[in-house]
């Protein structure tokens, strides 16, 4: 017999045991940590002002049938779809992967921290709805197929929490 709770217990506290490990590592590692932030700041800044240099350029009185994001979110959503790109390829050639994020810091619009972040977010993303889902499971072969589900997304999120790219 499958016990639901704790599925659901981990359905519910996996973002809040994240944020708790960064906090973790910011009390072992502050300096290193506050060298990433300020890197991540320059880099967010460096997108930002980017973003609205290129608003400034686009043709003025077009139409869109969706307003545009803020240049603010177009930067995150910019940093997202890469953290996405890196953790999509992180599960066929590691690799290739690092290559990636190492291009992508060689560009300066962002850090390799903040794309392995991205990618981290991303795997725990996916695997959350499949821990949510186990959680409201009506019997217990559900429950475990939905857990076996998101195995593969946590075991991805734990190897890039723990890859160092440099």
């Amino acid at each position: 017999m499958v016990d639901p709770l704790p599925v659901v217990y981990l359905g519910h506290t996996a973002a809040p045991l994240l944020e708790a490990a960064r906090a973790e590592d910011e009390a072992r590692w502050p300096a290193a940590v506050a060298r990433e932030r300020e890197r991540a700041r320059r880099t967010s800044a460096a997108r930002v002002a980017l973003a609205r240099a290129q608003v400034i350029v686009e043709e003025p009185g077009v139409s869109w049938p969706v307003p545009l994001p803020s240049v603010e979110r177009s930067a995150v959503v910019d940093l997202a779809g890469a953290g996405g790109e890196v953790a999509e390829l992180w599960r066929d050639d590691q690799a290739k992967a690092a290559g990636l994020v190492r291009e992508l810091a060689a560009g300066g619009e962002f850090t390799a921290v903040e794309v392995l972040d991205a990618a981290l977010d991303a795997a725990i993303g996916a695997a959350l709805p499949a821990l949510a889902e186990a959680g409201t499971a009506s019997n217990p072969s559900m429950m475990a197929e939905h857990c076996l589900g998101a195995v593969p997304c946590l075991a991805l999120a734990v190897a890039l929490a723990s890859a160092d790219i440099d």
